[in-house]
């Protein structure tokens, strides 16, 4: 696997080396041997899956405090646009993003450390979407940051006429009123 800092330290993209022949392909998805020896220990817990259509916006979602996860995440169908803003005060990088796409072609992965918020955009018909967590979800302390908030300013390939998410989504702080990390 080849492990790509990015421009927000911890956050990571990651690509497998995939093997094609006539039968299809393999890669390796996890090893933990490789991600510790690259990012860090993180014992992922838990894995999750979704299924989302063209347009569909899921985030930016967080767990505050105690509760917050780190992700390991993938598409296994389709395509996406993944971002990950950070929440941690203290980051010379607090409040930026790094945004990736991730499909089932390229078989990218991306990892989100715990104090980020999450999002991702569907850009295909439909996208599989798969990530691994290392804490447990906590339903009250889950907490969400608008996903057109103009201070972080995320530039999304799609108008709002076109994005689907949720009225959760809808109803979700700005970046300047969020519980963030210290």
């Amino acid at each position: 696997m080849n492990y790509i800092k990015t421009e927000i330290d911890g956050v990571f993209i990651i690509e497998p080396k995939v093997f094609n022949d006539s039968r299809g392909y393999f890669f390796e998805a996890f090893k933990s041997s490789d991600f510790e020896k690259n990012i860090g220990k993180v014992s992922f817990i838990q894995d999750n899956e979704s299924m989302s259509s063209r347009g569909v916006l899921r985030g930016l979602h967080y767990q505050k405090g105690e509760y917050s996860q780190a992700k390991l995440v993938r598409v296994i169908k389709g395509r996406v646009l993944d971002v990950a803003v950070d929440l941690r005060v203290k980051s010379k990088t607090f409040g930026k993003y790094v945004m990736v796409e991730l499909s089932g072609e390229n078989k990218r992965q991306f990892f989100i450390p715990r104090g980020f918020a999450h999002g991702f955009l569907v850009l295909s018909d439909e996208a599989i979407f798969t990530y691994k967590v290392d804490n447990m979800y906590s339903p009250e302390n889950e907490a969400s940051i608008r996903f057109d908030d103009p201070d972080i300013g995320i530039k999304w390939p799609m108008n709002s006429e076109e994005i689907l998410t949720s009225a959760k989504d809808m109803s979700a702080v700005a970046f300047k009123d969020a519980e963030c990390f210290y």
